[in-house]
């Protein structure tokens, strides 16, 4: 219960508030109580610890009476005594008793808190208890766990479970009903108050209210797993998160979203998210409590405090707490699950943690994203958050189509949203954006025109980014972003102008936003003060000029983060103007003592410190550069050479400057060009992700007597904001070049035969009476790596069925896998994008998209199979013909 408004907010979101970060917390349990038998006893428990409350008075031996007036950190209302008036044993049960205070104390209320700390600490189990519960607007009665030793850090990175809590029972909900939830939860996560929690709620069927009788209420916590129970019925599970990696070791997501924790490294200091185990692979105590009011129950149902409920005091009766260890496995806990269909199922009792998603690696290619320009991008819907209207496409007589916002009486926020419960369009998926390869020069960017002012002329217009489902998030005052029409931003946004906002990725990236997996982008006035607000927005996009990275070290001035250096000679290279094309360029002179020369971004020598990633130019970028040889070295057979080094000098190349693209030797007195391309480099085993040396200069000890000027000195992608994105086509007309057409198990040769005029030659599969399955087979060691593809690329190949299987009832399925099978997906070919089965003599094309298939499990960086076919053991008879088998950008 050490909690504040902001989390619990969350846990009872499913009664009273939606947030944005996830829309809803925990949901009511709708609970068949016929489908289980909940009188059947767990096995395989065996009990180690228990207060059965039988004797005269609280065992000390057991449990600490807490003092204090502290309000829980929740603004609670009680202080917590050791009085026997607030909690005492008597008809064997432990009644812990709220009741008002005597006038002029500190609080309005005294009660009771009772923890087993350092008596009986426990780590796996099964913990028990049978109460019967207080009622009453403002009470909140619990039986809840903490850690013995905080391991990980202070609350809540060493965690809290609560085994049980409700507030406010018996007093009215939104539709008038006697409340009746009861809550299971956790807290864990980041350093309050950026903390997290999940969990779920539940009720009694046939409104049965817990204030009304004796229930029991249990955890079975085992390593990774925790599940929630009342009367033996199970109704919530937590897990462990569990990481997805790709074929590279690279973490690529979660396959499960739970608990998580950070906590900083013994070793090294540093502060590390880590999706395991911890925070729950401690031992925790045990906590009884009855609370008087607080931000939660306080804020929820009939709001406030009811005196006149707690004139006679509130009662929390406690039958018996129970520990039970698992005898088979008391290390683990793991082996005495007592279970149900359904409590591993996201639709039902297993719960979504609250654990930030790691993000895919960055393929390194900067790629324009579009989120509106007048045309809807099914990726990227629009959205309203919380206040229940429909965003509308409207013509606007300067923009054309744009989208129209209007803010009711409901708070609210609003923009674009490329989550997955919020696509609704068939081709739509959701995709967050990998802005971190244009993290540097890139922007997101829109037009606004307020047709409408909120009714608070006050109110703060503001812009707010999301990515990785919430986990990071930045919010900026909107005028802060201004671009124009006019020279300076007032303080909101002109009626009836349309006005640019520009707010840079770098400095959003500062402010704290992971922008490698970007998925809400609102724009807003400030929550709860929009009432009346009608804005118009165009042309959102997150951009950069060129969707290259480019690198100026030297043109008309010096790049103040890679000086001009000499290496080894003690001169200081100085900027000197040339003439009239080229300006100001930079000129080295070398002397008698050997050196090397040109630009640096190493801090040792004065750079700063900025390495450039060159690995998104591999595919046709070019470093480049312009030489003036004012005077040859004395020594006239001296080579001239060029090098570039990354990672401190890990990886280097050094080539004559006649191996340029131009192939040209330097010509005294005149300016010419020299082009290495980025490929070739890498090629020769430089390193393209931390170029920090770049070197032009005679061969060591020739070069006496040397004078030479360089200009536009750069790394850069000739075709600017047209990104290469590797595509692999299968098959059209023939196999892809090591892939083959390939039948796994039937014993037969797929063969190219000519279809129509449309098709040409196509691949043939023919299925005999020995099962198998059938599609295309990359060589030993080959894999597709199709992460530059993931938001946009898809599967898509063409089938013609000549020949159905003799089972006419057979499915067809597409399956795919990767890095030798260690991940795989097998779906329905009606599941496509177009869901169609197919039809006997027709071609029909066939999309299944990246996203889909990543998030189903498959991991997309190393395919190395696809296969197409009627189900294992029903193709008997089949004929099939494929065509145009890709893996490319929708």
């Amino acid at each position: 219960m050490t909690k504040n408004v902001t989390q619990l907010s969350r846990i009872a979101a499913a009664l009273t508030v939606t947030t944005l970060i996830g829309c809803g917390g925990g949901a009511t349990t709708s609970t068949d109580i016929d489908a289980v038998d909940t009188s059947a006893p767990a096995t395989g428990w065996e009990l180690v610890w228990s207060d059965e409350f039988e004797n005269a008075t609280i065992d000390d031996n057991n449990w600490t009476r807490e003092v204090n007036c502290d309000g829980g950190g929740n603004n609670e209302a009680q202080c917590y005594t050791d009085s026997e008036e607030n909690a005492f044993v008597s008809d064997g049960a432990l009644s812990i008793v709220a009741l008002p205070a005597e006038e002029g104390a500190q609080k309005p209320y005294t009660s009771a808190r009772l923890i087993t700390r350092y008596k009986a600490d426990f780590k796996y189990g099964r913990i028990e208890m049978r109460a019967k519960m207080p009622s009453g607007q403002g009470s909140w009665p619990a039986f809840w766990m903490m850690p013995t030793d905080e391991v990980y850090g202070g609350w809540p990175r060493s965690g809290e479970i609560d085994i049980f809590e409700a507030v406010n029972l018996k007093a009215a909900d939104a539709d008038g009903n006697p409340e009746a939830h009861i809550y299971g939860t956790l807290h864990y996560g980041q350093e309050w108050p950026n903390n997290d929690s999940s969990g779920q709620a539940y009720s009694l069927p046939d409104g049965a209210n817990p204030a009304d009788d004796f229930h029991t209420y249990a955890i079975e916590w085992q390593e990774g797993e925790i599940r929630w129970y009342m009367d033996d019925y199970l109704y919530a599970t937590q897990r462990r998160s569990e990481v997805r990696y790709n074929s590279n070791g690279e973490a690529t997501g979660l396959s499960h979203r739970g608990w998580y924790t950070e906590y900083f490294e013994q070793g090294t200091g540093e502060l590390v998210t880590h999706w395991d185990n911890a925070p729950y692979d401690q031992e925790f105590y045990l906590i009884l409590n009855l609370a008087v009011g607080g931000e939660w129950p306080e804020a929820v149902n009939e709001t406030g405090i009811d005196a006149e409920a707690f004139e006679n005091g509130q009662r929390f009766d406690i039958d018996y707490v129970r520990v039970y260890e698992c005898a088979s496995n008391p290390d683990t806990g793991a082996g005495c699950e007592t279970v149900r269909p359904g409590y591993d199922s996201l639709d039902d009792a297993l719960v979504e943690g609250a654990a930030p998603i790691p993000s895919p690696p960055s393929t390194g290619i900067a790629e324009n994203l579009t989120i509106f320009d007048g045309t809807t991008n099914p990726n990227w819907p629009v959205w309203d958050c919380c206040g229940g209207s429909t965003p509308a496409l409207v013509e606007d007589s300067a923009e054309g189509q744009v989208y129209e916002f209007s803010i009711g009486a409901e708070p609210t926020v609003m923009g674009f949203i490329s989550r997955e419960l919020f696509i609704t369009e068939p081709a739509g998926q959701a995709s967050p954006f990998d802005a971190s390869p244009m993290e540097e020069n890139g922007s997101v960017k829109f037009d606004l025109k307020m047709m409408s002012a909120p009714n608070d002329t006050t109110a703060t217009w503001l812009f707010k980014i999301e990515s990785s489902e919430g986990s990071t998030a930045v919010e900026l005052p909107l005028m802060t972003g201004y671009v124009g029409p006019a020279d300076t931003a007032g303080d909101t946004p002109e009626q009836g102008v349309w006005e640019s906002y520009e707010f840079p990725l770098s400095a959003l990236a500062d402010a704290g936003l992971d922008t490698s997996a970007i998925d809400v982008i609102m724009i807003f006035p400030a929550w709860g003060a929009g009432e009346g607000a009608v804005y118009r927005v165009n042309n959102v996009e997150i951009s950069q000029e060129s969707a290259y990275p480019e690198l100026v070290i030297f043109e008309d001035e010096m790049n103040p983060d890679w000086p001009m250096w000499d290496c080894c000679g003690g001169s200081t290279p100085t900027e000197e103007i040339d003439n009239d094309e080229h300006g100001l360029t930079a000129e080295f002179r070398i002397g008698a003592e050997p050196t090397v020369m040109g630009f640096i971004t190493r801090p040792v020598s004065g750079g700063g410190d900025t390495p450039f990633d060159a690995s998104a130019l591999a595919d046709g970028g070019l470093l480049q550069f312009d030489m003036r040889v004012v005077s040859m070295p004395n020594n006239a057979s001296a080579q001239w050479l060029f090098k570039v080094e990354s990672s401190d000098g890990a990886t280097a190349v050094e080539l004559p400057i006649s191996d340029s693209v131009e192939g040209q030797v330097p010509a005294a007195g005149e300016w010419q060009t020299y082009t290495f391309p980025i490929a070739d480099l890498q090629a020769a085993g430089l390193d393209l992700s931390a170029i920090d040396v770049i070197m032009v200069f005679p061969n060591w000890a020739a070069g006496e007597g040397a004078v030479y000027r360089l200009d536009n000195v750069k790394f850069y992608h000739p075709d600017g904001d047209t990104p290469a994105t590797t595509e692999l086509t299968i098959f059209a007309d023939t196999a892809a070049d090591q892939w083959s057409i390939w039948d796994c198990c039937g014993g037969s040769t797929p063969t190219e035969e000519v279809d129509d005029a449309d098709h040409g030659t196509v691949a043939e599969f023919r299925i005999g009476a020995t099962p198998t399955v059938m599609g295309f087979l990359a060589d030993d060691d080959v894999y597709f790596d199709a992460s530059s593809l993931l938001s946009t690329g898809v599967v898509r190949f063409e089938m013609k069925v000549s020949s159905a299987p003799n089972d006419a009832s057979a499915p067809w399925l597409f399956k795919i896998e990767s890095g030798d099978t260690s991940t795989a997906v097998e779906l329905a070919i009606s599941e496509s994008l177009e869901g169609a089965d197919p039809i006997t003599g027709e071609w029909q094309t066939y999309t299944f998209p990246l996203q889909t298939l990543y998030d189903a499990g498959l991991d997309i960086s190393a395919i190395d199979v696809v296969m197409v076919f009627p189900a294992w053991g029903a193709g008997e008879g089949a004929v099939y013909r494929i065509d145009n088998a890709e893996i490319a950008a929708q």
